[in-house]
């Protein structure tokens, strides 16, 4: 009787511990269903790793994919680098997404050095420039209609960061194509002074011309227009690229396809940063947060 007792227990404790290592592991050809309907995918494959830099329309963009991405199941790490060691990330495989790809200008020495290693999965936002503004009360409407009026905007273009790829074009392109050279000159100083300036003349109905680009908030919360550029100084428009490390479309057919339908147009854009970035300063996850929740048709189709 005691050594069929310790056989019982033995063969008990042996059935333990093989369920244990069942559940742990799984077994040989195991699909890990655990439901009856369609397998589960394995841990890890649903994990991402999503590149992005400090511009606005990244910022916003990127946080607003991280939530959509995890009420899918995904699992999302985000990186903050500047765009060379993104690219150079991509390029190894040690960064799966980047979606902010300025092409064909602005990333193509990027895109010209690593596209072997990188798939293009997508242009999301295609009217990408820099421009110069005005508000909508004022009466020019080229660049070329600036030239005779300096006094009417005091002989300024209020610019941004002199260190800037827009203050560049604008001092050694658009200035001197127009002949506005002596009659104007390009105030550097900060985007969030420059910002402040323009709101400043509109609030008082003043003629004010500014350096600015698209995508940016302040085309869908401000009354201004870009001035025509018809001699194609300040260059030609840019799209916007979601941008995928070398196996990306076959490690990830879903998201590859939702990325592929993504776009945005100035509006959208521009009243997503707006939200995110100047009604919830400092807690910008948030903010996307609130724009989502006020946009749920937009977010909705995301992943149609």
């Amino acid at each position: 009787m005691r050594r069929l007792t310790m056989l019982i227990a033995a063969l008990l404790a042996f059935g333990l511990v093989t369920v244990g290592c069942g559940t742990i592991g799984g077994s040989e050809g195991d699909t890990g269903d655990t439901g009856g309907g369609k397998a589960e995918e394995p841990a890890g494959e649903k994990s991402i790793k999503i590149g992005w830099i400090p511009w606005d329309e990244d910022v916003v963009v990127t946080h607003m994919w991280k939530q959509v991405l995890e009420e899918k199941g995904y699992e999302v790490e985000l990186v903050q680098l500047d765009p060379g060691p993104i690219f150079t990330g991509l390029s190894k495989g040690d960064i799966d997404l980047f979606l902010d790809g300025w092409l064909p200008v602005t990333h193509q020495p990027y895109w010209e050095k690593y596209s072997a290693d990188l798939e293009d999965l997508g242009v999301w936002y295609d009217n990408a420039k820099l421009a110069l503004a005005v508000p909508d009360y004022v009466k020019a409407k080229s660049i070329e209609d600036l030239k005779g009026s300096g006094g009417e905007f005091d002989g300024r273009i209020v610019g941004i960061e002199a260190g800037a790829g827009l203050t560049r074009v604008t001092k050694e392109e658009a200035i001197p194509q127009y002949g506005l050279e002596g009659e104007y000159e390009l105030v550097t100083s900060s985007t969030p002074a420059m910002l402040t300036e323009l709101q400043k003349a509109i609030d008082a109905k003043d003629p004010v011309v500014v350096t600015l680009w698209r995508p940016h908030w302040a085309y869908a919360k401000l009354p201004i227009r870009d001035l025509e550029d018809p001699k194609g100084a300040m260059g030609k428009a840019e799209e916007i690229h979601a941008i995928g490390r070398k196996g990306f479309k076959k490690d990830f057919p879903e998201l590859a396809g939702w990325m592929a339908n993504f776009t945005m147009d100035d509006e959208s854009l521009g009243t997503l940063e707006d939200v995110a970035l100047n009604q919830n300063e400092g807690n910008e996850e948030e903010g996307v947060t609130a724009w989502m929740e006020d946009n749920p048709d937009f977010v909705t189709n995301l992943t149609k």
